[in-house]
């Protein structure tokens, strides 16, 4: 639907927006603006919301705050913020009333008017998003085109505050978490799925829910568009016979058997596609550390395919030094280097990180229970470092999981509940030469707002050293 049009069709409609978060706060501001009656419905109360209230109230828009914050939902349409389920029991009472449910996501993609390169994956989506944006805003910068490339979705500004400032012309990377993906009925024009491991089965109903709504990334594409997936991930790999599309796949591991692919042999990255095969870049040229940045940077060039050049490929790579609380280096104190990685909510992120470094680590460990499996992370925890400190909600599940899998003499485990304290002592367990990582493995919702706000608080507590 063009934006016109949908400005009519909304028009006098009555509409609610549940959860006032960093998304769903531009969007009741554009629904108020193109004439709808909107409700902006939120648990926290106006206090708490702070500008967010004080703004949207000046427009006009009312607000149902506090525990009953669903009452009373006989609403026309209704967006939910990604992290509230359709099916709970007062949208699917709503639904049930004729209510149309979306998200501002599904709306963006109905509304937007040029192609969108969509990532999503259980580790490794928003540096693969990043760097894609990168390498197509390099491309525009090396041939003068003008073209404009947008960044968002799960990172960045929400997308649909900017509708009307998008041309047909420009590109859309967005990132996509599962939470948003879960009933899309859209699919971008390019897709990637980094991977697919156990995650966030606290909110899926099981482990098919959250491969479903992975695999919704691609689902609704057309015969001219390309997915891009994981050859060594056992569940991407097998989901490329569902590929509407053409399929690429990436691994750093060995030549992919397919037609198109990004590959690594002796530490080269080749491209494969309409039979033939030519180099990219060196695995040496990337700045950033670790075989998964390795592995994004292969993702980001099959997404770009036919739409960038070596040259912009490879002045990213020599350029860019990450994104913020991905294995971010803080400081180095007494010889100790520190890196945040407080993004790192899953076993599997925890491991990554571990693999990058090949001195001593010590790994601070814990957080809010995601009900996910610890026992992968034992082997690789005992390979790169020598302590672990655990703290959070899950820090006794955590040292379960190690004690079951034989936790070798010389290793230490300290248990700290404090999260500063737990920082303190994971420096005091560190001598000169060592590596000291915020990596959890956990989620942060158990004391911290989110994964940033704990990374921030890390960065500062090291820095007070």
């Amino acid at each position: 639907m063009k934006l016109s049009e949908y400005k009519k069709h909304i028009c006098g409609k009555r509409v609610s927006v549940i959860g006032m978060g960093v998304s769903n706060a531009p969007l009741a501001e554009f629904l108020s603006g193109c004439g709808a009656v909107v409700t902006a419905r939120d648990k926290k109360t106006p206090g708490e919301l702070g500008e967010v209230y004080e703004k949207l109230s000046s427009l006009g828009i009312k607000f149902v705050c506090g525990r009953d914050y669903l009452s009373g939902l006989d609403d026309e349409v209704i967006f939910r913020a990604p992290g509230i389920r359709y099916d709970i029991p007062e949208l699917a009472a709503a639904s049930a009333k004729g209510a149309v449910l979306s998200s501002e996501m599904e709306l963006f993609f109905e509304l937007c008017p040029c192609e969108i390169i969509g990532i999503t994956g259980s580790d490794g989506k928003t540096t693969t998003t990043t760097v894609t944006s990168l390498i197509l805003k390099k491309q525009a910068e090396l041939d003068g085109s003008g073209r404009k490339i947008w960044l968002g979705g799960n990172i960045g500004t929400p997308l649909i505050g900017h509708i009307e400032e998008i041309k047909p012309t420009d590109l859309c990377v967005v990132e996509l978490s599962s939470f948003q993906l879960h009933r899309m009925v859209q699919s971008p024009h390019i897709a990637a799925i980094t991977n697919v491991t156990p995650n966030h089965l606290n909110w899926h109903t099981d482990m098919q829910e959250y491969i479903d709504a992975k695999t919704n990334i691609f689902t609704h594409q057309s015969k001219s568009d390309r997915v891009v997936l994981n050859y060594e991930n056992d569940i991407t790999r097998q989901l490329a016979d569902k590929a509407p599309g053409s399929v690429y796949f990436f691994s750093s591991k060995r030549t992919p058997d397919a037609d198109n692919a990004v590959y690594e042999e002796n530490g080269v990255i080749y491209l494969k596609q309409n039979g033939t095969v030519e180099k990219v870049i060196n695995t040496s040229d990337i700045r950033l550390v670790g075989r998964h940045n390795v592995e994004n940077y292969m993702t980001a060039i099959a997404l770009t395919a036919g739409y960038v050049s070596k040259e912009a490929v490879y002045e990213v790579a020599k350029e860019f030094g990450g994104v913020e609380h991905r294995l971010e280096f803080v400081r180095e104190l007494d010889g100790v280097k520190y890196y945040n990685g407080s993004i790192d909510s899953s076993p599997t992120r925890t491991i990554a990180a571990l693999s990058c470094f090949t001195t001593p680590v010590v790994v601070i460990l814990g957080g809010y229970d995601k009900n996910l499996d610890y026992e992968p992370l034992c082997e690789p925890l005992f390979a790169h470092a020598h302590t672990a400190v655990l703290t959070g909600q899950n820090a006794e599940k955590i040292f379960k999981a190690l004690e079951a899998h034989g936790i070798p003499a010389d290793f230490e485990i300290i248990k700290e509940p404090d999260f500063e304290k737990a920082v303190y002592a994971a420096k005091d367990a560190a001598d000169s030469g060592d590596v000291v990582i915020l990596s959890p493995a956990a989620a942060s919702f158990d004391r911290f707002k989110n994964f940033e706000e704990r990374g921030k608080i890390y960065k500062e507590i090291v820095k007070k050293f």
